[in-house]
């Protein structure tokens, strides 16, 4: 597989990498498998998906467990990606940026992970309480002592909704909050070089391409794109109105309603056109995939699986090449109906 570089400490990974968070976390969960999840993260590293992305918060913390049986044995084969800043509560998810919490989440995640050094330590999210230059720099002090070998800022815009906020927010809205986050990311390159960003960029997601992946390119940052696949729909095996189980977070997601799965079909339809193009095998997931390796060579997919077989598919994406046909068609496709616009 192609090898890719991330931020100024030129990381190198797969052009494809693995989201480990639906082992333990977020989808159904009638069909975790700890053994199944574990050759899945062996199939990635076998086809050269080296860059593991987990968080303390999966599970909690049974997904860092899980990637640490396979680091045991294959350390030398992966670079391992974790996260700290969130707190699973009873009915809430709460944000810790203190520094003296994050440092003792470190030490935690190095244990789970069965590792002596954390590759990529991202900050899930800013603690409204907390200055975001003082989290940062308590991370920083991590990779001086030798922990943590560069650091990274998700921005999942979506998703924070669900987050429960002890303060206000900065920013509001999609667009906005990817321009508060430059904000943000401009001040914490002050303290200790920024070496990726993590937010949601798929073919029915866009909204980082406007100012968020350029502005990533323009600094030499990695951006990894979250949620690729559109949390499995533009994979082509989603049935509107198949329905979900309840801590599954599409059944709370407005864009899996039946109604809005139905009207969304034309996007996997025209993946498909593409796909077939390429050859028989080819499939909507690694086109899907395969234009977001289009979109800068500082762009790595971090699709999310817990099955053997779908992470050789995905992995498989590093092998397709659009061409400039391709991308237009894909261009032309319908922008997704959501009922949150």
């Amino acid at each position: 597989m192609e090898r890719r570089r991330i931020g100024a400490t030129a990381l190198e990974v797969g052009a494809i990498g693995l989201g480990c968070m639906p082992m333990s976390w977020a989808y159904t969960a009638s069909q975790r498998d700890g053994e199944s999840s574990v050759r899945a993260v062996h199939a990635a590293l076998d086809h050269g998906a080296t860059l593991l992305d987990t968080a303390d918060m999966y599970g909690p913390f049974t997904n860092e467990r899980l990637v640490g049986r396979v680091l045991r044995e294959r350390r030398a084969d992966a670079l391992v990606a974790t996260k700290v800043g969130l707190l699973v509560g009873e009915s809430h998810i709460v944000a810790n940026g203190r520094p003296g919490y994050v440092k003792r989440a470190c030490d935690a995640s190095l244990r789970r992970l069965s590792t002596d050094v954390i590759d990529l330590y991202q900050l899930h999210r800013p603690d409204p309480e907390v200055p975001v230059e003082e989290t940062w720099g308590a991370m920083a002090e991590l990779v001086a002592a030798g922990k943590v070998r560069a650091l990274g800022l998700c921005a999942f815009q979506k998703s924070s909704r669900r987050v429960h906020r002890r303060g206000p927010a900065e920013g509001g809205g999609r667009h906005g909050g990817h321009h508060a986050t430059i904000r943000q990311l401009e001040r914490l390159q002050q303290v200790f070089p920024v070496s990726s960003v993590q937010a949601e960029l798929s073919v029915w997601s866009p909204e980082a391409l406007e100012a968020l992946v350029p502005w990533c390119a323009a600094r030499g940052v990695g951006f990894l794109a979250a949620m690729p696949l559109g949390n499995g729909f533009l994979s082509g095996t989603l049935t509107p109105g198949q329905g979900f189980e309840p801590e599954d977070v599409r059944a709370r997601h407005p864009r899996f309603t039946a109604e809005m799965m139905a009207a969304n079909q034309p996007i996997v339809a025209g993946l498909r056109r593409v796909a077939r193009r390429h050859g028989p095998r080819v499939t909507a997931a690694q086109v899907a995939l395969a234009w977001l390796l289009a979109q800068g060579r500082h762009v790595v997919p971090l699709p999310g699986t817990k099955r053997e077989r779908w992470a050789a598919e995905n992995c498989g994406a590093g092998e397709l090449t659009l061409d400039a046909a391709d991308l237009a068609e894909i261009a032309t496709l319908p922008p997704a109906m959501d009922s949150w616009d």
